[in-house]
């Protein structure tokens, strides 16, 4: 049996905990079930499953049927705000309103319950016909879909946590997952088992603390970048004035030279110099800097990521929540010791992505960082716009 959310106090009123469970509520009190279906369409949708089941047969999702009350038989399904808290041996598969369509119900008796037992629950026959419909609306609503900012309710909203989880907002929005939660899983526990494997090369608590600790040390992204745009500080502190772009690029190349750097390494300076100074004007022109903006560090964008290391080995439980909270007020620490703002902060963690990725295209990692900014720093609910920032 899965873990539980403990109720709320007998006569309270239900809060529903972020908009798509708001939504569902809503809908299931004017009986408007096509409307239940769309939220669906868009919605995190979660299955959950004993972990030792799962690391036997990581590719097999296995969904049984289950007593409900009044004899009814049911498949339970969660939406993202009604997970359970994190429990050690209780995971999460993250599913599609489609995969759930297309998965085999050969009872006809079968249900789908969503978040039963809850004030928000939905009861859904699933004979093909229905299930047939809920494709119709998962394909509409699939070309209408984009990056969302999301938030739970119940989660961190102000304090040194929620700070540091706001320092990590950058690929909590890409992702469309909430920027402040903490708990039981970020995407599905088998994605997040392959990524850190895949892309990180982790797979187990120390490989995934020794990756965590370089990036709250700063060291898992290269040092050229920071160490150019540090002489370029030291330079307008000493002159009082921003410096020329020659200026800068000679003082670099010639420290550089001076701590031993190989002509290899003296001629990469000189050309990330004038990379950077190509990032800074698109970034002006995009509303990332303002007119005279520049960018001091990228740091940030280590430390954006070390937010979410620490939520994807929670996620992969790689280690418990205690561990994993303790990292990120560390990391939002460190942010807010290195920068002046969340403007500040974002332009950085921008410029770090793009130089290690982007390579001067232009592409999806410059465009993400420009949707995430704007909304960012637009949207009422963001907490950028809600924590200040000293």
């Amino acid at each position: 049996m899965s873990p539980r959310r403990t109720p709320a106090p007998q006569g309270a009123p239900w809060i529903p905990p972020s908009e798509t469970e708001q939504l569902l509520y809503e809908a299931g009190l004017r009986g408007d079930v096509a409307e239940q279906i769309r939220v669906l369409a868009g919605a995190e949708l979660f299955i959950g499953a004993p972990k030792a089941d799962v690391d036997a047969r990581p590719d097999n999702v296995y969904w049984p049927p289950q007593q409900a009350g009044k004899g009814l038989l049911v498949r339970p399904l969660l939406t993202r705000g009604m997970l359970p808290p994190w429990h050690p041996e209780w995971v999460f598969h993250q599913v599609t309103l489609r995969w759930v369509a297309e998965f085999t119900w050969r009872d006809p008796r079968l249900l789908l319950a969503v978040n039963g037992g809850t004030p928000g629950q939905l009861l859904l026959p699933t004979a093909p016909e229905h299930r047939a419909g809920w494709l119709r609306v998962y394909a509409e609503k699939e070309r209408g879909s984009g990056d969302r900012f999301v938030a739970l309710r119940h989660g961190p909203l102000h304090g040194p946590l929620a700070f540091g989880l706001a320092c990590g907002v950058h690929l909590a929005f890409g992702n469309g997952v909430p920027w402040n939660d903490v708990g039981s899983a970020y995407m599905g526990y088998t994605d997040e088992l392959d990524t850190l494997r895949d892309s990180w090369g982790v797979t187990d608590h120390g490989g995934w603390r020794k990756e965590l600790d370089a990036l709250l040390d700063g060291r898992n992204s290269p040092p050229e970048p920071d160490f150019a745009l540090r002489i370029r500080e030291e330079l307008r502190v000493a002159r009082g004035a921003a410096p020329s772009p020659d200026e800068w690029r000679e003082t670099a190349a010639g420290h550089a030279q001076d701590l031993g750097a190989s002509p290899v390494t003296v001629r990469h300076i000189e050309e990330l110099v004038r990379r950077i100074l190509r990032y800074e004007a698109r970034f002006r022109a995009d509303g990332l800097l303002p007119p005279d903006g520049r960018v001091r560090k990228t740091v940030a964008y280590d430390y954006g990521r070390a937010v979410n290391l620490a939520r994807w080995g929670l996620s992969a439980r790689f280690c418990a929540p205690p561990e994993a909270e303790q990292a990120i007020v560390h990391a939002g620490a460190l942010a807010r010791s290195a920068y002046g703002s969340w403007q500040e902060y974002s332009t950085g963690y921008a410029l770090g992505r793009v130089l290690r990725f982007d390579g001067e295209e232009y592409g999806p990692f410059h465009e993400q960082n420009v949707a995430a900014h704007r909304v960012l720093t637009e949207h009422e609910g963001s907490p950028w716009r809600n924590i200040p920032w000293r």
